[in-house]
């Protein structure tokens, strides 16, 4: 007889079905499993057999073959195991076959036959749903299979409550789905004194959803305004959420299968490696750029990290997705993040201030700054200094407006762009292409000149005169949303200036 239990293996957030074949054949005891597995899968023999010795029973004494099919995918992870025990319970007899046909099973064993919880849950049981199945998984992994919709789950703590379950002794009880309580307390907009055109970019960057570079010197607040960006940023919709917990679920960062609304904040350290960045290692885990999908990765002394890992954000930046290339696959992970970067002037950082910089400048700036690549340069819609305040101007600003008023001007702008790219595929201006950028552009003949003026001038390509449209059209949708004006080309061009800079100290 050969048992037949369902289960996954995991390819980025995305599922492949795996038959999980349990065999009991004459000859000399061995316990073999065959299908190309890791040796997290192989180990699974002896924590399976452990297993069921705690609950009294053993392995018949004869050869026992665990075959994972399709026998040329690579199976990674521990996950496998409940499926194995569970097609030993069927040709022991202990569970029928027709009971298990209508689940998927994930689970790691524990010696004592308790269910440990595995990562990759959600997007396992959104998997079965597809599929018209229900999940087994154990017990702490159950209300994160809950937001899956309405499916069967048996969210198990151990071994004997499957058992029992199936035998109609015992009633495992359907977990609910369940959010985080407790909400983050963001760092307000209303701490800052001054900076008002850096707060003001803040307010279109967080509208739009375009990326930004902060160029300034030590203590200038650019790390303070990219804390405060989440704070202002709307809450994840219905399905970003989902997206973004299928994500934390396979990189096993959902807390107790608990949900949150709030929008990732991700900021590495400057000695990232390609890998952390990008994903990678030894089963191609996500990295930071898709632990940032929906939400913001925010990159503090830009020019310090590697050249090879800043390279490695242009076509994600592009494409919104990054695909790592293994020997026998490739694995895909979306990659839609906001862009926030921060950068001093030069390695001092003194670069403006005639008593404090040294004695190399300008040279010191433009090899800094040239660390950064112009088509890096070029991804970035918005472009800021933020200027070092002196104490009397931030004692002599006034009060400052809040991050809650600010997110309602923010939220006003994004219900605009949401009916404005209705079943568009799309949300904010930022995501918007050539095509349909020109769709949704209404301007004047002296608002398009200035355009074709500023562009000429600062010498952008087509994707640098893309990005000041899209950023013009966030202006006017915090405006209100109507037509794109002269002020509105004038403010988005503005925000360029930056790489002109730049360009006039590499060529000068």
């Amino acid at each position: 007889m050969v048992s037949h239990i369902k289960t996954f293996a995991f390819s980025g957030i995305d599922v492949t079905d795996v038959d999980v074949q349990a065999h009991f054949s004459g000859g000399m005891p061995a316990f073999t499993i065959v299908g190309l597995a890791d040796k997290a899968v192989a180990e699974s023999r002896e924590r399976v057999r452990s297993a069921l010795g705690a609950l009294g029973l053993s392995l018949p004494s004869n050869r026992v073959t665990i075959n994972l099919a399709p026998a040329d995918l690579a199976k990674e992870g521990s996950h496998f195991d409940l499926a194995i025990a569970l097609g030993l319970l069927v040709n022991m007899e202990v569970i029928p076959q027709d009971a298990l046909d209508g689940y998927v099973a994930l689970g790691e064993l524990s010696l004592d036959g308790s269910i440990s919880s595995v990562n990759g849950i959600l997007p396992a049981a959104i998997g079965a749903s597809a599929r018209d199945k229900g999940i087994i998984c154990p017990e702490k992994n159950g209300a994160e299979a809950a937001w899956a919709g309405d499916i069967d789950i048996l969210a198990a703590d151990n071994l004997i409550a499957l058992i029992n379950h199936f035998k109609g002794t015992q009633l495992i009880p359907k977990p609910s789905a369940k959010l985080e309580e407790s909400e983050v307390n963001y760092p307000d907009l209303a701490d800052i004194k001054g900076q008002e055109v850096a707060k003001r970019a803040l307010e279109i960057v967080a509208a739009g959803g375009h990326n930004m570079l902060m160029v300034g010197p030590p203590g200038a607040g650019k790390s303070m305004l990219a804390a405060r960006l989440p704070g202002i940023l709307p809450t994840l919709t219905a399905a970003e959420m989902l997206e973004v917990s299928m994500i934390s679920s396979i990189a096993g960062e959902l807390k107790d299968g608990r949900l949150t609304k709030q929008r990732p904040f991700r900021d590495p350290h400057h000695n990232c490696s390609m890998a952390a960045m990008v994903g990678g290692g030894a089963k191609a885990k996500p990295g930071e750029i898709t632990l940032a999908h929906g939400g913001i990765l925010f990159l503090d002394e830009l020019p310090e990290f590697p050249r090879q890992v800043l390279e490695s954000l242009r076509q994600p930046l592009e494409t919104k997705k990054v695909t790592v290339a293994r020997v026998q696959s490739h694995i895909t992970y979306p990659a839609d993040f906001q862009f926030i970067t921060a950068m001093n002037p030069c390695r001092c950082g003194y670069l403006d201030d005639a008593a404090r910089a040294c004695n190399k400048a300008p040279r010191c700036a433009v090899d800094y700054q040239s660390k950064i690549s112009g088509p890096l340069f070029d991804r970035i819609d918005v472009h800021i200094d933020v200027p070092a305040l002196k104490p009397d101007e931030v004692r002599g600003a006034g009060k400052a407006e809040s991050s809650a008023a600010v997110a309602k001007r923010v939220f006003a702008a994004r219900k605009i762009q949401a009916k404005r790219f209705e079943n568009s595929g799309i949300s904010v201006n930022a995501q918007a292409d050539g095509e349909l950028l020109d769709k949704i552009t209404n301007m004047d003949d002296s608002a398009r000149s200035m355009l074709n003026q500023g562009v000429e001038q600062m010498g952008l390509s087509m994707r640098g005169h893309n990005r000041v449209l899209r950023v013009a059209r966030t202006i006017a949708d915090l405006a209100g949303g109507g037509d794109i004006s002269k002020s509105h080309i004038a403010e988005a061009l503005s925000y360029r200036q930056i790489n002109v800079r730049e360009q006039n100290k590499m060529t000068g």
